[in-house]
């Protein structure tokens, strides 16, 4: 069965579907999330893609991105996913949102308009092995320096995303150490 993504405009409101290849192919704008888990020691969940992926194989990423299903929530989505990939669940707040378009040596183009969602957990993460080849957490400062050393070991768009993602961490553990 073939598996369909929301299409959206530039201001992310949905315009009609298609397929997952084929917006792949074309380079199609479409609907996407990344998630961001942190730790209490203010490391982040890094997630190694399965080397099997269309797109993107053995690059180190986010704690988890993928697309809503058709008339899926965003939210619910992302929940779904964390569990599907990660095997964990934790709370889940919708921080910005970003659109990226890159293209990739296969031919394949990621055009995206991508919320962007954080979490905090201490929960061990248990991996899917046909989504995740291998998990990490790191700490942010050397996760910067390492994308800086080594961007080619890490995914697009979370090269073009970190910098807001760390600034929004920084925001939110401000406001809650004032508390």
């Amino acid at each position: 069965m073939k598996e369909s993504v929301m299409l959206v405009n530039t201001g992310g409101q949905i315009t009609g579907t298609m397929d997952k290849m084929a917006v792949h192919r074309t380079g199609a704008l479409h609907l996407a999330f990344s998630i961001f888990i942190f730790n209490s020691k203010g490391q982040l969940l890094l997630q190694q893609r399965a080397f099997n992926k269309y797109h993107s194989g053995g690059l180190w990423t986010n704690t988890c991105c993928s697309h809503p299903k058709l008339g899926e929530n965003t939210t619910a989505a992302a929940h779904r996913r964390l569990q599907e990939e990660m095997g964990m669940a934790c709370q889940l707040k919708e921080v910005f949102n970003f659109t990226y378009r890159h293209e990739f040596e296969n031919g394949l183009i990621e055009h995206e308009f991508d919320r962007v969602f954080m979490g905090y957990s201490d929960e061990q993460p248990v991996p899917n092995p046909q989504e995740v080849a291998a998990c990490r957490y790191i700490d942010t400062a050397t996760l910067a320096n390492d994308i800086a050393a080594q961007p080619e070991i890490y995914t697009p768009w979370l090269r073009i995303c970190i910098g807001r993602v760390l600034e929004q961490y920084q925001k939110e553990r401000k406001t809650l150490q004032e508390l």
